[in-house]
Parts: structure tokens; C-alpha cells; sequence
């Protein structure tokens, strides 16, 4: 049992309300997914029952996650430098919801925030978490060019100008702001450490352990371009209500750093283990959409020149 002050316990009673709320939302059926590559549908397998009905709000058309094409994102001049200030501070616990693990945030005042980007007020930190999958092979629930990425970092904010709290933001245009991280496999991650030496603490489902002074600033890459476009959350009630800015470049983890994540369980204790391991969303179409960069697209420039450059060298 793990002991949290008033303050604490009253986050989290706040919290556990805010979650019977958004499990109460009607779900109806949707659009099947468009799927890439051989490696989409063999990571679609073995997904956590709340992925394995494909679940969108009635009409959707802005559903996430999705795969960027790199060369049809569109280079925005007016996209501003996303600019983050975390304070280690407000950083409460993590929790073990049943299907990732969250690292919960104070949110009652402006000390967390982002500004800049596609923004036009600056946002509040309400949470992370993680989705990953069993084998490094996927795991990322976004994809760039259809590549598939072992795990991806959500960062949750919500706009404090236009809503009072974090669960009407959910349900407002432009109520949250996501930014999306991609894991990718190598070096050891020192930042990240500390993260991972206290999930053990919270292996089970509905466990919870005080996790304070942590800034989750050093989980981001020091390159600064990104990606934006208008999306959905990728969990019920999956209301398109989100701006997600998802950064180019992946930060490393290590083997070891990933496995911890695979230890956690999707059950309770005393319950029959099962591993949580492929907890992302499949992806959703973009239908009429446009992904935006901030960053002035090369790459189609690039995959066009080669070719002239290789025959340049071997003409006669």
C-alpha cells in the first residue's frame, strides 16, 4: 500500500471521477483501418482488448493516430518554436490505469506549460505515458513513411483559456495539445532511468506510487522540428478535440529501459498475469487532412536527385 498525502488523495479521487466519466461515453463502430505494411497487421494481433474494436465518435473524421507522409506534409513559415517550461515540481505520481502507465501532473496553476507552435495561448501539463509494443519490431502508435518506431511518448496539455478544467477541455475544439515522441532503440537513457526504476512499484493494475520532482523536459529530443496536424485522442472517448505535434526526431532508449516497460501487467493482482505489451491504436485514415511541418521539406528533393546523380556517373 503505498501512502499519499490529502493533497495527493484528492487528486486522485479527482482523477478516478474524471476516468468513470469518459468510460461512461457511448462508443459506436467505426472505419476500418488503413494499414501500411505486413508489419502493421502482425502488430494489430495481439492488441489490448480496448484497441481490438476499431471505436470512434459518431462522424469522425479526424481520428488519430495516423501515418505522416513525409513528403505530402506541408512546410508552414507561421509555425512558431514550440516553447516548454516544466516545473519538476508539480510532478504527483504514477498510476497503472489498466492499459499504460501515467505519470500525473498538478494542474491547478500555470507552472507546467507549453506556448508557441501552432498554439495561440499556452497549455497546461495534465500527464504522460507510453505506448509500446512485445517486440521492438512496433510499438509507436503514429508512423513516418509507414516506419514503425518501439514505443511513443504522449505528453497531455490542456487549454486553460477556454476551459476550467481538464475534462471539459476533452470535450472542446482545441481543448488539448499533444506532443508526440517517438522511441527508438539505442543508447541508454539517463533521463529515463528514474522513470523506469520506479515502475516495479506499479506492475499491477490500479496501483499507484508518489512520483516526485521530475521534468519531463529531458524526454525530449534537442531538435527542434515537428510535425502538427488536428486529431482525436487515441483512447475512448477518442473526441477530436486534440492538436497533436509530433516531433521529428525519436529520443534513444535502451534494450534493458524497454523491457521494464513489458513487465508491467494489464491485470490486478491475483488476477492471471497478462504482460502489457502492445497497447497502441491502430492507424486511422487521414482523410481530407493536412499534416504541417515546421521545418522546410527536403526529402522528396532528395529521393528526386539521386537517380540523376547516379546516371550522371555512370553516362558514357
Amino acid at each position: 500500500m503505498v501512502l499519499l498525502n490529502s493533497r495527493k488523495v484528492i487528486g486522485l479521487a479527482h482523477y478516478c471521477k474524471q476516468l468513470k466519466t469518459l468510460r461512461g461515453k457511448p462508443l459506436v463502430p467505426a472505419r476500418s483501418c488503413s494499414l501500411a505494411t505486413c508489419t502493421h497487421a502482425n502488430r494489430n494481433a495481439a492488441l489490448h482488448p480496448l484497441w481490438q474494436s476499431e471505436l470512434s465518435i459518431p462522424g469522425g473524421t479526424r481520428q488519430s493516430p495516423i501515418n505522416i507522409q513525409w513528403r505530402d506534409s506541408v512546410y508552414d513559415p507561421h509555425l512558431k518554436p514550440l516553447k516548454i517550461h516544466y516545473d519538476p515540481a508539480t510532478c504527483l505520481y504514477i498510476w497503472n490505469n489498466g492499459y499504460s502507465f501515467q505519470v500525473e501532473f498538478d494542474d491547478s496553476t500555470d507552472k507546467s506549460v507549453i506556448m508557441g507552435g501552432p498554439m495561440e495561448n499556452h497549455y497546461r501539463l495534465k500527464q504522460f505515458h507510453f505506448h509500446w509494443g512485445a517486440i521492438n519490431e512496433w510499438g509507436s502508435e503514429h508512423t513516418v513513411d509507414s516506419k514503425v518506431y518501439p514505443g511513443e511518448l504522449h505528453l497531455v496539455h490542456w487549454n486553460p483559456v477556454n476551459s476550467t478544467s481538464f475534462e471539459e477541455a476533452i470535450m472542446e475544439n482545441n481543448g488539448l495539445v499533444v506532443i508526440g515522441v517517438f522511441l527508438k532503440l539505442g543508447a541508454h537513457h539517463a533521463g529515463l532511468q528514474k522513470l523506469v526504476d520506479a515502475l516495479p512499484a506499479v506492475r499491477h493494475k490500479d496501483t499507484i506510487v508518489e512520483f516526485d520532482v521530475f521534468d519531463p523536459s529531458c524526454l525530449l529530443p534537442s531538435c527542434p522540428d515537428y510535425w502538427t496536424y488536428d486529431g482525436s485522442l487515441t483512447t475512448p472517448p477518442l473526441t477530436e478535440s486534440v492538436t497533436w505535434i509530433i516531433k521529428k526526431a525519436p529520443i534513444e532508449v535502451d534494450e534493458t529501459q524497454l523491457e521494464e516497460f513489458r513487465m508491467l501487467l494489464f491485470t490486478s493482482d491475483g488476477e492471471e498475469e497478462k504482460r502489457m505489451v502492445d497497447n497502441f491504436r491502430p492507424l486511422q485514415p487521414l482523410m481530407n487532412r493536412t499534416v504541417r511541418s515546421s521545418f522546410q521539406n527536403h526529402h522528396l528533393l532528395n529521393i528526386e536527385t539521386r537517380p540523376r546523380e547516379h546516371a550522371h556517373q555512370h553516362s558514357p
